[in-house]
C-alpha cells in the first residue's frame, strides 16, 4: 500500500473510531487523520503479531478492521490522557 493509500486508510479508520467510541471527542480532521494513522499502526502491528495478518492491500477487509481497531485503542489512549481535564 502507497503512503497516500496507507493516509486515506488512516483518515476513515480515525473517522470511523470516532463514530464508534461514546462520548465527545475534541479534534477536527487532522487530529482524525494523526489518531487513524498512528492506530492503523498500532492494528497492523497487533495484526501482524498476534495474527501474523497480511495487510498490504487496501481493499482487504482485515486491513480495514485492524485499523479501526488500532484507532480505537489509540483514540481510547488519548481520551484516559488528554480526556477529562480538571478545570479549577
Amino acid at each position: 500500500m502507497g503512503f497516500i493509500g496507507f493516509l486515506l486508510l488512516g483518515l476513515i479508520a480515525g473517522a470511523i473510531a470516532k463514530q464508534l467510541m461514546p462520548g465527545e471527542q475534541g479534534g477536527g480532521w487532522l487530529a482524525t487523520l494523526v489518531l487513524g494513522v498512528v492506530g492503523a499502526i498500532v492494528g497492523g502491528w497487533l495484526g501482524g503479531l498476534l495474527f501474523d495478518a497480511d495487510l498490504d492491500s487496501f481493499f482487504s477487509l482485515s486491513t480495514w478492521l485492524l485499523a479501526i481497531a488500532g484507532s480505537l485503542i489509540v483514540l481510547f489512549v488519548y481520551g484516559l490522557i488528554f480526556g477529562r481535564r480538571a478545570s479549577a
